[in-house]
Order: C-alpha cells, then structure tokens, then sequence
C-alpha cells in the first residue's frame, strides 16, 4: 500500500534528513508505537511505517522541526470505527491535537471523500485530509492523514 500514498508524498519531501531529525522521528515513532499498539514495519532518519491489523496501515513522515504527517491506510471502502480509533491516537501522537477531534474530523473528511474522491478539515495547526479511491490490483482503498502546518490559528 505505500505505493498509494499521494497524501503524504509532500509531507515527506519537506522531512530533513540528519542527526536532529532522526532523534525526532525516533520519538514521534516511539510515540505512535505507544497510542496504537502498532508494529513499526520500516524505519529511516524521516519516515517509517507500521503494521496496524490485516487490513490497517499507518505511516509517519517527520518533518523540520515540528511539521510532521501521519497516514492510515484501510484496504476497503468503508473503514470499521477501529480505523478512525487508531487515525485519532496516532494523529494524537504525532499533533498533540485530542484524539477524539481528529476522529471527528476523518469522519466527515471520509464521507465526502466518498462523494468528491477527496476531502479537507483543517484544525488549528493540522489537516486531516482523506481520499476514497479504487485500486486496479488492490480494489477499494481509504486514505487519510493528519498533516501539522505552521499555522496555529
């Protein structure tokens, strides 16, 4: 599935590589690893991935020096609430923003995501934006992440 991550290409380009980055992105790993239960898969100075259920993904581009994104993937069109669970404590780990908030927000991201293909919520200091789309070899995918700007307003 991370062939199909348009949501977190950018997010990943503007990540900082070096000795600063890595200790940061070890603690945001560490700390997603501890809200989720998730298994870290792949692991560099700037992003890593993460199992998260047989049909649940996470992952996680860090940034400079606290701009940073955090993706989950469901493999299906309609995601179980277990999915918007892990996206919230995950985007909590990563924001710091409640995880209840970003659940909320991926919830009504997804359902017009469902109808437009894509959707944005912003949030004071985030984006949690979400994409509905169809695989050819992987069928009906869910996308979302959480995306910190410098905005804070």
């Amino acid at each position: 599935m991370r062939a199909l991550l348009p949501l977190l290409a950018l997010a990943a380009l503007a990540a900082s590589p070096g000795s600063a980055a890595s200790q940061s992105c070890d603690a945001l790993v560490d700390r997603v690893t501890a809200e989720t239960a998730a298994q870290a898969a792949e692991r560099r100075s700037d992003y890593a991935s993460f199992t998260a259920g047989p049909d649940m993904t996470l992952t996680l581009a860090c940034g400079e020096p606290e701009l940073s994104s955090v993706g989950a993937q469901f493999r299906g069109a309609s995601p179980p609430d277990s999915y918007y669970d892990l996206f919230g404590r995950a985007g909590h780990a990563v924001t710091g923003i409640d995880a209840s908030v970003i659940t909320e927000a991926a919830h009504r991201a997804q359902a017009t995501a469902t109808k437009l293909r894509h959707s944005n919520v912003d949030l004071g200091g985030a984006r949690v934006t979400c994409s509905a789309m169809v695989s050819p070899d992987k069928g009906p995918l869910t996308l979302c992440a959480v995306i910190e700007h410098s905005d804070r307003s």
